[in-house]
């Protein structure tokens, strides 16, 4: 072995990521919206990119809702959903109204409007009543004259500080509200929560039935009174991928570019790089629709690896978009990668935020990637996804008797009779995923 201290060559491949490599990857991973906004942002720093809107496309098309006015011409047709806006009021701005109908000092009026700016999106007052004593000079029973102030306002249960508070709040204001409620919400609203019923009813003296109605009575309280306040403007989902069933047992699959902006070449800088004499701008010029090619070559790859990734799924998926998501089957990443003959983490990529129309819905495309899970009734070469697990589980979760509500054992035994062989620890991690409860607060006593 020589260990002598020189210079030596050594030839070797190494993947180097140039700028190209790295801005192909990047669009190859932005959903539609992402992809928007960054072409639009190329165009500021490229001349010759040129953006135009997206082409209408069939798959989106209808007729507008129309009405006609009353004027004398039947012709005068006005679209409804012209004259729908997203509401501009806030909780503040609703609140600040009815403050403004009240006989304040403006004293009073600052210390009120700082607590409703103190109010978050559900309601709840956020505030640091310590510091806020010391900044305004205030006493502790004159902060709670303002906050009372505030929780007199509507909605009912603005300005609590805790759930419990919150649901007070709104009791308060009901008629015939059972005296066990005011009970529970009062002196037992922790175990009620946590659903240590028999204890309470042992403590009060009831039947676990008269809390079952309690509960019942409860649940009309709305535990976020400012959330219809908030303004969450709706995100429409535009799938990348299309699939329609051809004569009952042939999947086509098609690529829909009806959302994303074209890129165009701007010819008005053609003359520039032919006729400008100053070398400085054509050696610019060559750049920057040298950049252009590159965008255009990272958008027909993206187009190519999503379109191929909707085949394979298609392929594989079959059974799916024939009979639907209960026939979907076990597909990993990898699965796709190798069929595709790229890197698993390509797929990912392609895969993130897009989605895909089938005769079932929309889907994002991470929907058909599950897991396998054993299955005794299959062949040996066969089994089940995790999705289709989900699925049946979901279904004795929908169909169980709520006095006798299935344990998370108990439905791992009704799903090896199903022929699905999952440990009770995967049930109770896909409870979990799915927003389901354990049996013990889903049980109800009447």
């Amino acid at each position: 072995m020589n260990l002598k201290a020189g210079l030596f060559q050594n030839q070797q491949l190494k993947l180097q990521m140039t700028q190209q490599l790295s801005q192909a990857i990047t669009i190859l991973q932005y959903s539609t919206m992402e992809l928007n906004a960054y072409l639009e942002a190329k165009q500021l720093e490229n001349p010759l990119i040129q953006v135009e809107p997206p082409k209408q496309d069939s798959l989106y098309q209808r007729e507008p809702y129309t009405y006609k006015r009353n004027d004398g011409n039947p012709g005068n047709t006005v679209d409804w959903y012209e004259y729908v806006s997203v509401p501009t009021s806030t909780l503040a701005d609703a609140l600040s109204v009815q403050i403004n109908l009240k006989s304040l000092t403006s004293f009073d009026r600052k210390i009120l409007d700082e607590l409703i700016c103190s109010l978050d999106d559900n309601g709840y007052l956020r505030v640091d009543e310590p510091s806020f004593m010391q900044k305004h000079g205030l006493e502790w029973a004159q902060l709670e004259t303002y906050i009372k102030r505030i929780q007199e306002l509507e909605p009912a249960g603005i300005g609590a500080r805790s759930l419990q508070e919150c649901i007070s709040l709104q009791l308060q204001r009901k008629a015939d509200v059972p005296p066990l409620v005011k009970q529970i919400v009062t002196g037992h609203f922790q175990a009620f929560g946590e659903k240590k019923w028999k204890a309470i009813s042992k403590e009060l003296g009831v039947e676990l039935k008269d809390i079952q109605q309690a509960a019942d009575f409860i649940q009309h309280c709305n535990p976020r009174p400012g959330s219809k306040y908030s303004q969450h403007i709706a995100e429409y989902i535009t799938p990348e991928l299309v699939v329609n069933v051809i004569d009952g047992h042939t999947v086509a699959v098609s690529l829909y570019d009806g959302t994303t902006v074209n890129v165009t070449y701007n010819e008005e800088y053609t003359d520039f790089m032919k006729d400008h004499p100053d070398k400085e701008v054509q050696t610019y010029i060559q750049e920057k629709e040298q950049d252009f090619r590159w965008l255009l070559q990272s958008l027909r790859q993206r187009k190519q690896t999503i379109l191929k990734v909707g085949k394979i799924l298609a392929e594989k998926q079959k059974s799916f978009f024939l009979e639907g998501p209960s026939a979907i089957q076990p597909l990993t990443l990898k699965q796709v990668a190798d069929e595709i003959d790229v890197h698993e983490s390509t797929i990912s990529r392609a895969v993130k935020g897009k989605y895909m129309q089938t005769p079932f819905g929309i889907f994002e495309l991470k929907y058909f990637f599950t897991s396998a899970i054993k299955s005794v009734k299959l062949e040996d070469s066969e089994a089940a996804s995790a999705r289709t697990v989900k699925n049946e589980l979901q279904k004795l979760i929908d169909e169980e008797d709520k006095k006798k509500p299935l344990s998370d054992q108990k439905i791992v035994n009704l799903l090896l009779d199903k022929g699905y062989d999952v440990s009770r620890r995967t049930i109770a991690k896909y409870r979990d995923q799915m927003g389901i409860t354990s049996s013990t607060m889903r049980k109800r006593y009447e």
